[in-house]
């Protein structure tokens, strides 16, 4: 939640969203704000053009993005916050058309 503030403020929240075998890991932050958990597996994520691919992340988990991919998969809308990491927590958001920030 801490990493969650930090990053977004108060701004709304559509989705959580994360590679599939860490989707359990945001259950209860999603169950707090109200929202649910989108989990995609590397495969889509790694189809998925972002501006800060990571040879590290894509040599662990198979693909060079996690929280940008999965925010643009969720959202499908653009990124508007890059991966930003707070206490090792890698966080980057997407604006969904219908959200209420357009």
């Amino acid at each position: 939640m801490d990493a969650l503030r930090e990053v977004l403020g108060d701004k709304p929240i559509a989705y959580l969203a994360t590679i599939d075998r860490r989707a359990e890991e945001l259950r209860g932050v999603a169950a707090h704000v109200g929202v649910s958990v989108r989990a995609f597996t590397a495969a889509e994520l790694a189809r998925v053009d972002v501006p800060n691919p990571s040879a590290r992340t894509d040599e662990a988990l198979g693909t060079a993005s996690v929280a940008e991919a999965a925010a643009l998969l969720a959202a499908d809308g653009p990124l508007v916050i890059p991966k930003r990491t707070v206490d090792g927590i890698v966080i980057a958001a997407a604006l969904a058309p219908k959200s209420p920030l357009t």
